[in-house]
């Protein structure tokens, strides 16, 4: 049976969508990422400003030990400690904002991660596997499990489920 999920926060009011999929389980076969929602709240990403005011919608574990802030964009709260977000605003005016979803990829990983299956789920697993490119950078110019070599790139691919300290 599907699960219906209501939203209304300060960026959604009245939105709805269904879970039909087991939460963390059967996502797209190109689709592994690292980290669950949880984890990446916990390890700090988006300057603990994401999420802040739509805890509702999630499950309370995803919260217990995240390090969020909801006065502003607080780098220092990032795992690297270094800011590697674009604002919301460049990512509307790039068009990489699904009209579902937004606050962006992080909210749709949210959504998937819970069950959703949507319309935009193939542009958006693109999107996360076109962020190898920074993987093989690291692999490139860093020595392995050296986590100060680049920490903007690592952060970069920490807020889009990879865990750059493995690498």
């Amino acid at each position: 049976m599907r699960q219906k999920v209501v939203v209304n926060d300060r960026m959604q009011t009245d939105y709805s969508y269904y879970l039909s999929e087991p939460a963390g389980r059967n996502f797209h076969p190109e689709f592994k990422p690292d980290l669950t929602p949880k984890q990446m709240l916990e390890l700090g990403v988006f300057g603990g400003k994401y999420m802040t005011d739509c805890r509702d919608e999630f499950p309370r574990s995803w919260f217990a030990r995240a390090k969020l802030c909801s006065e502003r964009h607080d780098p220092e709260l990032n795992y690297f400690g270094v800011n590697a977000s674009l604002p919301l605003s460049v990512w509307r005016e790039k068009g990489w904002i699904y009209h579902e979803d937004p606050r962006g990829w992080f909210q749709w990983y949210c959504r998937y991660y819970l069950g959703r299956r949507c319309p935009d789920d193939e542009r958006q697993i693109k999107r996360w596997k076109a962020m190898t490119r920074h993987v093989a950078q690291l692999r490139k110019h860093c020595i392995a499990g050296d986590i100060s070599c680049r920490r903007k790139q690592r952060q970069a691919l920490l807020n889009w489920a990879y865990d750059s300290r493995k690498i």
